[in-house]
């Protein structure tokens, strides 16, 4: 328990003994306060007695006290509003987080997907340009067959030309040696 002390204050020109658990120094700054107040009425009417000053600092000390306890009020109410949406927005960011990192597992895929399409890309036009040059190579082998072929009907022709004439030289010997016997 703390121990409770008595200061000595001088408020108005009076000495008032206070007796509190308080720090002298916040005493003594307290009692200083209310001086302060007092004197700034008497000050301005001096027509206000001694009594009259003290109950207006007081009227004035107590408006403020009032004024700064429902600023407080108002503070706290709006201090809380923050920490009662902190739930939410805890929820909030959880749920972000959860959607961001289920976009970059989906990010992952699609490169994923990506990579195996430029793979398949790839290894198609690999079997297109291989499948071009057989192409080509068949289509020179066709060229050169092609030309086997007219090589062989030419002389196929030239064949069937030697063998008329052969066919028409047997003829004619057959027939003079016939018209001799």
């Amino acid at each position: 328990m703390t121990e409770k002390r008595k200061i000595n204050v001088l408020i108005d020109g009076r000495n008032f003994t206070v007796v509190g658990a308080e720090d002298e120094r916040y005493v003594r700054e307290i009692a200083q306060y209310v001086d302060i107040n007092i004197k700034k009425l008497a000050n301005k009417n001096e027509r206000l007695s001694p009594t009259m000053a003290a109950t207006l600092a007081a009227f004035n000390v107590a408006d403020e006290l009032f004024k700064l306890q429902e600023k407080h009020k108002e503070l706290e109410k709006r201090s809380k509003e923050p920490l009662e949406r902190f739930d939410d927005l805890k929820k909030e960011v959880y749920e972000a987080n959860e959607k961001v990192k289920e976009l970059e597992k989906h990010n992952l895929e699609q490169k994923d997907e990506v990579i195996k399409t430029k793979m398949s890309k790839e290894e198609l036009f690999k079997v297109m340009n291989d499948t071009k040059d057989k192409l080509e190579e068949n289509e020179i082998k066709l060229h050169r067959l092609e030309e086997l072929n007219k090589e062989l009907k030419d002389k196929h022709f030239n064949s069937q030309l030697e063998i008329v004439e052969l066919k028409k030289q047997l003829s004619q010997t057959l027939s003079l040696i016939e018209d001799k016997n």
